[in-house]
């Protein structure tokens, strides 16, 4: 019996399709989809501070749902930019998740489903609802993976546009300075749930070299130093973690 065989026969059996978006739904119920949707009350207060309609926030947040890339949007179109130079700054500003969504896809496919669930699902892949799918889908059986990613980012996206929605309408309530705060809320809760996870050597050496790389990549370059300290460090960390495991087997 190889590794992977001992592997599957360690986790629990399947529970459905249903109990699992269920269970997806529920992990992302109390404090994620609360920070997540605060962030967005945010930002529903940053369009309505500016004079856009509810539309305009429902609508960005139900197509991009990724703070970023909303936010560049916005303000190209507050700056009366036109609608491919608007593209361009979403998609570029999203780039980051199309990484993410490599590196989970395989985690979550079930073999012999339909493409089409896996490209659909591709579409819910942001921050917070990646994170904890990562985390908890290698402790469930593989037929249960895609559907409580499923649950989870549903129920998070149902927040974020709720949040939307509220801070939309409290915009004339909300000071500045609370409105930007709450968007950075996300990213935040991001770290800390990050962090949870540092039993993960290369996450580990992941985050220690992107911060490490941060300042001196940022000094060289502001407009690329995010970039770089992130393209650089990821591969220094992929590299020490390969060179550990090929240490220790």
């Amino acid at each position: 019996m190889d590794a992977h065989d001992q592997a599957s026969e360690l986790l629990p059996p399947a529970m459905g399709v249903s109990a699992a978006i269920r269970a997806g739904a529920h992990a992302a119920a109390l404090a994620p989809a609360l920070v997540l949707g605060a962030s967005y009350v945010g930002f529903g207060s940053y369009v309505g501070s500016h004079g856009l309609g509810l539309d305009f926030a429902l609508f960005n947040t139900f197509t991009a749902w990724a703070l970023p890339g909303q936010l560049a949007a916005t303000e190209l179109y507050l700056a009366g930019s036109g609608l491919l130079a608007v593209a361009l700054a979403v998609a570029l500003a999203n780039m980051r998740l199309a990484p993410m969504t490599v590196v989970m896809m395989p985690v979550v496919h079930v073999a012999g489903r339909a493409a089409w669930r896996s490209y659909a699902a591709a579409f819910f892949v942001a921050v917070t609802c990646w994170a904890m799918t990562m985390m908890t889908a290698p402790r469930l059986a593989r037929a249960d993976r895609l559907s409580w990613f499923i649950g989870c980012s549903l129920t998070l996206w149902s927040a974020s546009l709720a949040g939307t929605a509220v801070g939309f309408y409290a915009a004339e309530y909300l000071p500045r300075p609370l409105t930007l705060a709450l968007v950075f809320l996300n990213p935040l809760y991001f770290m800390l749930l990050f962090l949870q996870d540092l039993r993960d050597r290369a996450r580990l050496y992941a985050l220690v070299s992107g911060a490490a790389l941060g300042v001196p990549f940022h000094l060289l370059t502001p407009e690329w130093g995010l970039l770089f300290a992130g393209l650089a460090g990821g591969t220094a960390a992929a590299a020490l973690a390969r060179r550990r495991r090929r240490i220790a087997g």
